[in-house]
Parts: structure tokens; sequence; C-alpha cells
């Protein structure tokens, strides 16, 4: 790690006059990545739409002749989705197994998989675009499933909607009430951590750890990428709230009682490996994403925990 400024830096006072959050130091710690969990077996679940079965009758009504394309179009965005997620596991664990499965074939998935993990993709559409049957299934498994879970951007609003929250647009409206021109939150963007003493954020008390960054260690702030025009409204019961931002509040939650763990965020934090494998060398700012990749390992580690707690 770079632990004082390099000499190019301190020779040029014009390099060493730039703003940098907190430390105002004009570069990045570099970190290399580290495969620190022996094994874990993981099921990713895609809950983009794959086929026009998948469909409510409102979307089949909506969207017309639409609808091939459109589902056509989610099968393109859900594999990259659901590929940032299994290079996590891949780059963080030694031993990884991964299944990738749909949303409305969790249940039976979990049974035959026996995962340690389960990671839930975004989403693109609105519920009540969605087959019914699918949302009710899902209802009833994450109501009563022991398996850790990790539910990503739209799969939180999932997870916060089958546990009785109401989704609404940023602006606080219906989803159905504005189905286009929403409100965004988009790119990367600083979000307050307010229940610092979650495991998930082990090592922000150690301010000599080296995993967090400074802005984490002395403002307890994430920066995450985001993408979304949809919000929980409030926490649902028995979740607590871990992470809030000025325009979505809910940004991360946890369910840990009734045997159950379940982190759901608002944010992508599975987008760690793809920002790091698209920069030209691993010096530059290869810690992009680095706060959402110490989450997701966190995250696998506490899930082992969690299991080996039930044996």
């Amino acid at each position: 790690m770079l632990d004082a400024m390099p000499a190019s830096i301190k020779a040029n006072p014009k390099l060493q006059e730039l703003p940098f959050p907190y430390n105002n130091r004009p570069f990045c710690r570099y970190q290399p990545i580290e495969k620190r969990i022996e094994h874990a077996k993981v099921l990713i679940v895609n809950d983009l739409l794959r086929y026009e079965s998948d469909l409510s009758e409102l979307a089949k009504a909506e969207w017309n002749g639409a609808a091939e394309s459109k589902v056509r179009f989610e099968n393109k965005i859900s594999a990259m989705a659901c590929n940032n997620i299994a290079q996590n596991v891949l780059r963080l664990v030694r031993q990884p197994k991964t299944l990738t499965v749909h949303l409305s074939e969790v249940a039976e998935a979990a049974q035959t998989f026996n995962p340690d993990a389960i990671v839930m993709s975004g989403t693109l559409s609105d519920f009540d675009y969605y087959n019914p049957e699918h949302l009710e299934k899902f209802k009833k498994f994450i109501y009563q499933t022991e398996i850790p879970v990790l539910a990503i951007c739209g799969a939180h609003q999932l997870v916060g909607m089958s546990f009785g929250s109401r989704l609404t647009t940023l602006d606080d409206l219906e989803p159905s009430e504005k189905r286009t021109g929403r409100i965004v939150e988009h790119q990367y963007r600083f979000i307050k951590i307010v229940g610092t003493s979650d495991p998930i954020f082990k090592g922000i008390a150690d301010k000599e750890s080296g995993i967090w960054q400074d802005y984490t260690l002395e403002d307890d702030i994430l920066r995450v990428w985001q993408n979304h025009g949809l919000q929980v409204e409030g926490v649902p019961e028995g979740f607590h709230l871990l992470a809030t931002a000025y325009l979505c509040k809910n940004q991360m939650m946890v369910k840990c009682s009734d045997n159950q763990l379940i982190y759901s965020v608002q944010f992508h934090l599975e987008k760690s490996f793809e920002d790091w494998s698209k920069n030209p060398t691993r010096w530059e700012h290869p810690n992009e994403s680095r706060d959402g990749r110490i989450l997701f390992e966190n995250f696998l580690k506490l899930a082992l925990e969690h299991n080996r707690r039930k044996i």
C-alpha cells in the first residue's frame, strides 16, 4: 500500500494542491485483491424477466406488441448482472461453486443445490409487470428460508415489498403513476452508514486496518454505484436500517432474527470487479467500487458463520 505521498507528487506543487476528500491526497491507496474465503456455494438469482410467461396480464396489455423485444432486452441485461455477481464470488473465494436460476425457481433450487448463500440480482421492470404467481411464490420462500440472502437493487425492493413495505418513485408517487421520466439515482453516490456496529461493516472501528477508504473511517460514508428510480418506503418490520441518503432513505437494511440473515442493498455492490477489470492498469483507481467489494466479502463470511451456528 501507499503510506506516504510519492516523490513525484512531492516534487510537483500543483499536484499537491489537488483536492481529495477527507485526506487531501491526490492519489488513491492501492489494495491487492486476495481470496480470503476458502469455499462457498452461492445460488445466484436472476430477478429479471426471461419469457413472456413471466409477465403479468397488465404487462402483456400495456406492452402490446413490444413484449418480445422487452423480454429480449431483459435477458441481455440479466446476463451481465448475474455475471457481475458470479465474478465477485470467483474473485473472493478459493473454491467457489455457483448456480444461476430464475426468480421463479429459487425455492426448488435452494432445496436441491443447498447453497451457503443466495445473492439476488437487480431488476428493470416494475413488479406489477411480473407474473403474480412468481411474486407470491418468492414471498413464501423469503419468509421462511434460513439460507443467508443478499438482495441487490430491485431485489432489495422485492424483499421490502414481500415483507409489507410500499414501493414508491423517488418523488413519492406510486410506480404506476409515473412509468417514465422518473427521478433516477444514478452513478457513484455517497451514502451514510447509520448501523456502524453491524458486522457487515467490520473494520470501520480499526483506523489502521487499511481495508476501508478514509471517508468511511472518518465519516461513516460509502461510495457506491446507484441506478434506480424506485425505493422502499420506510423499513419493514423485523429489519434494521443500515445506511441512508438524502434522496433514497432506505439504502441498506438487515433482518437478523428468526434464524434468518437477510441483507438488502439499494445500490449495486456487485459492480466491483466489473470496474476493476476495465482499468487499463491495476494502479488506475482500482478501488472505484472497493466499498461494494468489502461488503460482498463480509456478507459471504457472515453467511458461512450463520450456517455454522445452525449446525
